[in-house]
């Protein structure tokens, strides 16, 4: 393999997989204690080897919203998820540290590409 095929992003397709985009919005002054929550509960997703992708954003644009991006490998990863004590967890906590309920947006994924560098760059063990 030449160096700049090693290069090349990392392409997969996703058959069978589950998707949720979710907005949360929280009252001013409220951002870090809510990002605190979700990073509690990233810590623990060991317990759901079926969430493949979670990713926590912050809206550039707007200091009260987080942006979540969820990816499960199957419809029962996605139920296991809701039914793991991480996530029942945090659903406890949430409430306190919302300005509304979460705004979900359910898909499906058909394919993923990721820059090589984004793993080099950012591997955290």
């Amino acid at each position: 393999m030449t160096a700049a095929e090693s290069d090349h992003p990392v392409s997969v397709l996703l058959p069978g997989r589950r998707a949720l985009l979710v907005r949360l919005s929280c009252p001013e002054g409220r951002r870090t204690a809510l990002l605190d929550a979700l990073n509690t509960y990233v810590d623990g997703l060991a317990e759901e080897p079926g969430t493949e992708v979670f990713v926590i954003a912050v809206d550039p644009d707007d200091e009260s919203t987080v942006w979540l991006y969820e990816i499960f490998a199957n419809e029962q990863a996605e139920l296991d998820h809701r039914s793991s004590t991480g996530f029942a967890e945090l659903m406890a906590a949430l409430p306190a540290l919302l300005d509304d309920p979460p705004a979900v947006l359910r898909s499906v994924p058909l394919r993923l590409s990721l820059q090589k560098a984004v793993l080099r760059e950012t591997w955290v063990l």
